[in-house]
């Protein structure tokens, strides 16, 4: 078979999975006033179904790191797939808050098996000239899932219940699973045998550039997660519109802006990368750094149309540094230490990103009102930007790039 035709076969399923991946991950929050209802549960019960996936899926990251540079690829993939899709589907059967507690952390456990492996597995079958756009490509499912979970989960559970809303959207997940289990793995993988021990891991805290690069996509993360959780309230409260219009425009904005702006940051560093070796960097600095006067000026906006449009280019920025990043990583790392690279980011990315920022936001805009909290995610992106210029001067120190 063509290697490049495989490959594009392989960038579609892997594409069709991440989509799911996410789509399966969002669907809760679409549903979550029926399983309110239903279930009869508090806003902080609610809150720890969201908390409870996410603490699996960043510690659960860092030990099939372990095994996916020891094992197929492709069979944790298909194997995590089936397995967050089986969860997805036990959530709709459950009958009581602590079940259903146990079936989204276990959606993150298959998740994390995937989202572990799947970037330098699908980045290996393409040259060194082209991965930041297909890994940006593969980025795009993050804003397009995330989407796409809440418009069927908000339809499906209107319509159909909510446990039908999660039997439905479990199905494509399983098949996907299945079909993954037989694609091949690398050739660049099978050419290097050996593998690394788990203390390994500590190999990775030396690699200056690499830990710069999660941090600088931990800084991203945390004002994404931030603006996800609380821009909503914010256009309630601000502009006096309904829940419903607010969800839907932020949403509306986010996924064109997530699109747009990965897809350009991933065609903009591999045609920067032809000039300088460190275009992943130089990508990544500026769409820190220009993302901060836009989000700035949405905050400080009077009118709704001014705030979302002033929002669409700050998000635009905030997601282009997704797919230069990731080819980033794959090429600081060595390919017996990739997915633990990857196990290791996705740890570091929340821990100090999205699993903190809602409620960390939440106590300044308790103390001092929602407009000052988004103020300082905004701001915060300027760290972004500092740490992605150190991240590229390590890389010319440590890598010889010129």
């Amino acid at each position: 078979m063509n290697s490049d035709a495989y490959s594009k076969k392989v960038l579609t399923l892997i594409f069709c999975l991440s989509l799911f991946n996410y789509i399966d991950r969002q669907v809760l929050f679409a549903v979550f006033p029926l399983i309110k209802a239903d279930l009869r549960l508090s806003d902080a019960q609610l809150g720890f179904l969201a908390s409870s996936f996410m603490i699996v899926y960043m510690c659960f990251a860092p030990f099939v790191g372990y095994f996916g540079d020891r094992i197929r690829r492709p069979l944790i993939i298909g194997v995590s797939a089936v397995f967050w899709s089986v969860s997805t589907l036990f959530s709709g059967l459950i009958r009581n808050y602590g079940q259903l507690v146990f079936t989204r952390s276990a959606v993150g456990i298959g998740e994390a098996g995937y989202g572990t492996v799947s970037p330098s597995f699908l980045a290996e079958w393409f040259p060194k000239e082209s991965r930041a756009r297909v890994l940006a490509l593969y980025a795009l499912a993050i804003p397009a899932g995330s989407a796409v979970g809440y418009l069927i989960g908000g339809f499906l559970g209107q319509h159909f219940g909510w446990r039908n809303a999660f039997f439905i959207v479990a199905v494509p997940g399983m098949l996907l699973g299945v079909l993954a289990l037989f694609m091949k793995e690398t050739p660049e993988k099978l050419e290097r045998s050996e593998h690394i021990p788990f203390k390994g891991y500590a190999a990775l805290f030396k690699n200056r550039t690499f830990l710069l690069v999660c941090l600088s996509q931990s800084i991203g993360t945390f004002s994404v997660g931030g603006l996800a959780a609380w821009m909503p309230s914010y256009f309630v409260r601000t502009f006096d519109i309904s829940v419903a219009r607010a969800g839907f425009l932020f949403g509306l904005v986010t996924v064109l802006a997530g699109l747009a702006g990965n897809f350009s940051g991933g065609w903009a560093a591999d045609w920067l990368h032809k000039r300088t070796k460190r275009a992943y960097f130089v990508v990544g600095y500026l769409s820190f750094f220009l993302s901060v006067p836009f989000g700035v000026g949405a905050v400080m906006a009077n009118d709704l149309n001014t705030c979302l449009a002033l929002m669409f280019f700050a998000e635009f920025f905030i997601f282009a540094y997704s797919g230069p990043y990731h080819a980033a990583i794959v090429e600081t790392v060595p390919v017996t230490m990739r997915s633990m690279a990857f196990a290791l980011d996705i740890f570091i990315i929340h821990a100090l990103g999205d699993a903190v920022s809602p409620f960390l936001l939440g106590v300044v805009s308790d103390a001092a009102g929602l407009p000052a909290a988004m103020f300082i995610a905004m701001i915060y992106l300027l760290l972004g930007g500092v740490t992605s210029i150190l991240a590229g001067e390590a890389y010319k120190k440590d890598f010889h790039a010129a």
